[in-house]
């Protein structure tokens, strides 16, 4: 019963919370607000602001949950099977804050950045409601504006980022990798478009070796908004071949007032570190605070 009376639960506080909020406003901002790359954007630095979409997943289906994570070092394997569920929560909260601006002819921004996304099993009595899996991500992100026109659109920006991400757990489930990824943002019309390709940087004791073939070498993510109905896309793949990568589909839509839906369904490899080489199909629905 607590499986399914907790969700709800959540979601009638939430909506009667709103009762009395007059503004229902959905404010959806533009790739170059949402990096303040026109001047008159600039909000100045260190404000804590959204970064990548944050939300709730009451519950996450799994076709093939990860019961006794693998690696190719052996001494990162576990022995023997986890008592997992194949559902639990996922939720996902991320900010930055930009701490330098107007660099490198008056236009280049500095920016610190961090993502954690926790897989709940909140279900699962028999391991007393434990977090499966938690990963950190802190980031450094450097943005240089650009106006490039190109078919009706315009890229907007390029840069790179110094991304670590693991999951702070001790052997045989620690799992970690260090990356540069270089970005540029594009946007037309009603749709942004950002590619992430990176290099891996190299481990003295890799922990998940060969993580680029299943997880892959750069990202592809793809947002389209219509009215206060959003869809975005993350697609990883890693170039050399046809195997690997995964794919990661969103619809946020609106309930009542400032909250909103929202729908993710996961295939392929990599949805956390310790499932970096297991392939799995997932599907969550929750609620969304931020999107990109």
């Amino acid at each position: 019963m607590y499986k399914f009376t907790l969700p709800f639960l959540f979601l009638f506080l939430i909506t009667y919370g709103q009762e009395s909020n007059k503004d229902t406003t959905i404010i959806i901002k533009s790739y170059s607000e949402r990096w303040e790359l026109d001047k008159t954007e600039e909000k100045g630095t260190f404000r804590l602001i959204s970064y990548k979409p944050i939300y709730l997943t009451f519950g996450r289906i799994s076709s093939n949950p990860n019961k006794q994570p693998k690696s190719e070092n052996p001494d990162y394997s576990a022995t023997e099977k986890l008592p997992y569920n194949n559902t639990e929560a996922k939720f996902q909260l991320s900010f930055k804050t930009k701490v330098a601006q107007d660099l490198f002819w008056g236009k280049g921004d500095i920016w610190l950045a961090y993502t954690q996304k926790a897989h709940w099993q909140i279900y699962n009595t028999k391991i007393s409601r434990a977090f499966r899996e938690l990963n950190y991500e802190p980031e450094l992100i450097f943005k240089y504006p650009m106006r490039f026109n190109f078919m009706g659109g315009q890229f907007k920006s390029i840069g790179f980022t110094l991304n670590h991400q693991s999951n702070g757990k001790n052997l045989p489930l620690s799992r970690s990798w260090n990356r540069i990824i270089f970005h540029t943002g594009f946007e037309i019309n009603n749709w942004i478009i950002t590619v992430n390709p990176w290099i891996r940087l190299a481990d003295d004791e890799d922990e998940n070796p060969d993580i680029t073939k299943y997880i892959g070498n750069g990202e592809l993510n793809v947002a389209y908004t219509y009215n206060n109905h959003q869809f975005y896309t993350l697609i990883t793949h890693p170039f050399s071949t046809f195997k690997g990568g995964s794919i990661q589909l969103n619809y946020i839509f609106p309930i009542k007032g400032h909250l909103r839906g929202h729908m993710q369904l996961f295939e392929g490899y990599g949805e956390t570190m310790i499932d970096y080489n297991h392939k799995q199909t997932t599907l969550g629905i929750g609620i969304s605070f931020t999107d990109w």
